[in-house]
């Protein structure tokens, strides 16, 4: 019985690798579940309370990246991409349609601990329970959005909640509190951090397309988050607390 443990779901067509992984995942007192392609993913979402999902990029004639988009539309759980392809478009690819982190095969268990660990410490505190009440919620209001950093919520002006992946939340966190800033890559990275990368990475560039396309009226010609060219970003909104 899982109880109130963290579950975790290996997609993995592996068995050796799915084997290493549950076995790690279970001696640090995870509940594990596995599945070997999307049907079996499916499944184990539609019926288990699945708090993070390890998800290979090529689940033999399955495309990982589909599977990756098709969690993505229908729920916020946090993926973990586990895959043998090491090539810079697969990653941005697979962060640009939600996943929250990325680690290349072959791979370190203790570095795969840490990443999930990490991911399911920002995860939580995006699902914590609601603040006590007579607590004061820490709101940002910008354009016509307002954004709970208490809450960890981002809702229109009319009340419509807009879902943001962890990655999408803390890096619109990270703008509205340094508005009209000029931000790097490096140094956005660095603040955001459980991603490895080099300066060739353009997984930023994917990640802050996604938001674009959350926050802006015209993601094509965004207003808020404007690209500095040969330098970064900057919010370019006007904040203010509420």
């Amino acid at each position: 019985m899982a109880g109130s443990r963290t579950q975790i779901l290996i997609v993995d067509d592996d068995p050796e690798i799915r084997t290493l992984l549950r076995k790690c995942f279970e001696r640090e007192g995870f509940a594990v579940l596995e599945a070997a392609d999307g049907a079996g993913l499916r499944a184990s979402i539609a019926r288990h309370k699945v708090d993070l999902v390890t998800l290979d990029l090529t689940l033999g004639g399955e495309d990982g990246l589909e599977l990756a988009r098709e969690i993505r539309t229908s729920r916020n759980v946090p993926i973990v991409m586990i895959t043998g392809k090491g090539d810079t478009i697969d990653r941005v690819v697979g962060l640009e349609l939600g996943a929250d982190d990325y680690i290349a095969k072959p791979f370190q268990l203790r570095e795969v601990l840490a990443r999930v660990r990490a991911v399911l410490r920002r995860y939580g505190a995006g699902e914590q329970a609601s603040p006590p009440a007579g607590e004061k919620h820490e709101r940002y209001m910008f354009g016509e959005m307002v954004l709970d950093l208490t809450s960890r919520e981002l809702h229109s002006s009319s009340g419509e909640r807009r879902n943001l992946t962890t990655a999408e939340f803390n890096l619109l966190e990270l703008f509205v509190r340094r508005p009209q800033r000029v931000l790097s890559r490096d140094n956005i990275m660095d603040r955001l951090k459980g991603h490895d990368w080099s300066p060739l990475d353009r997984s930023i560039d994917a990640l802050v397309g996604r938001l674009r396309k959350k926050v802006e009226t015209e993601p094509g010609e965004p207003s808020l988050i404007k690209t500095v060219r040969g330098v970064g970003y900057v919010f370019a909104g006007d904040v203010k607390a509420v």
